[in-house]
């Protein structure tokens, strides 16, 4: 474990939107896994978003904040396919919504498997 100021890495859990990943097989299934993460939009730049939304141009301030939260919910996902034994997650999607008024729920989801190249046996039990 890190320092808890730290931030964790993330395990290394191929992730991929495939239905199956070329090259290899699905050995083992574990069912489900998610990640998700709540975020609450700061006063002052939802007044500079709207100043920014009035004119054009990209709300780079929601960008950063949308792009953060996705990789949260990634690696959170991550992080519970390997608990599970998995080493990739297959068919991931996201979904988004809004909790509270100024709160979005981001969450990543998809099928936690096992996989090994065509050519290898699977392992041992």
């Amino acid at each position: 474990m890190g320092h808890p100021m730290q931030p964790q890495q993330p395990p290394p859990i191929l992730v991929s939107t495939m239905n199956d990943v070329p090259g290899y097989r699905v050995v083992q299934v574990f069912g489900e896994v998610f990640g998700l993460t709540v975020r609450s939009r700061n006063a002052f730049s939802d007044i500079g978003a709207s100043f920014k939304g009035m004119f054009g141009g990209e709300q780079v301030g929601y960008t950063k904040l949308l792009s953060d939260s996705r990789w949260e919910a990634i690696n959170r996902m991550r992080a519970e396919a390997a608990q599970r034994g998995a080493n990739a997650v297959i068919a991931m999607r996201f979904e988004s919504g809004e909790v509270v008024p100024g709160s979005t729920e981001i969450a990543a989801y998809g099928t936690a498997v096992f996989i090994v190249p065509e050519q290898q046996q699977p392992p041992q039990q």
